[in-house]
């Protein structure tokens, strides 16, 4: 097998979770860092701070406990893989090794939505995660959205944004992104 083996990050859950965040794996940066989207060119701090009004610029802990305030729950469906640098493109394919997210999901009594970030990690969870599940979880709603990657530079901040916003009903405290968000926001856009 080619590319390094990779072991993701813990999850970022507790109890109160409403959304259930899954990325596909973190990229190198985070990895590197230990902190889920430390790429400073990811825009989902950039959106988590327009949604729920997590300021990007707190320390991780800090935004990790506001994430949950909000209701929500970060983790990621591939737990191990081998790949060569950090694109989902890379991840070799027979390497993956899923995370317990039916056994986690199982100890959330909140729950109310699961959030794909991105179409790698929606594609994943349908393919492992959602055959696993109990009738009661997998009724849940799936949302896939748009990757807040760097290398997704197709989709603008304002155009993700909108997209996200589809998160907005269950939110605890979520703020209205609305018009002066998307605008303030237009500038940290790369």
């Amino acid at each position: 097998m080619t590319g390094t083996l990779l072991r993701g990050l813990d999850p970022h859950v507790d109890g109160q979770a409403r959304v259930l965040l899954l990325g596909s794996m973190p990229g190198a940066v985070s990895l590197h860092q230990a902190q889920y989207y430390a790429h400073p060119r990811n825009r989902f701090w950039p959106l988590m701070a327009a949604l729920c009004g997590v300021d990007a610029q707190l320390d991780y802990p800090q935004r990790i406990a506001r994430l949950q305030q909000a209701g929500i729950g970060l983790w990621d469906v591939i737990g191990q893989c081998r790949r060569a640098g950090s694109l989902d493109t890379a991840i070799v394919r027979g390497s993956e090794v899923v995370n317990p997210l039916p056994q986690l999901m199982r100890t959330l009594p909140q729950l109310q939505v699961i959030a794909c970030n991105g179409a790698a990690a929606h594609a994943a969870f349908r393919r492992w995660v959602q055959p696993e599940l109990p009738p009661a979880l997998a009724g849940l709603p799936l949302l896939a959205l748009p990757s807040t990657s760097p290398a997704n530079a197709a989709w603008s901040l304002p155009r993700l944004l909108e997209q996200w916003r589809q998160l907005q009903p269950w939110l605890i405290g979520g703020h209205d992104a609305g018009n002066g968000a998307g605008s303030a926001m237009a500038g940290q856009d790369s």
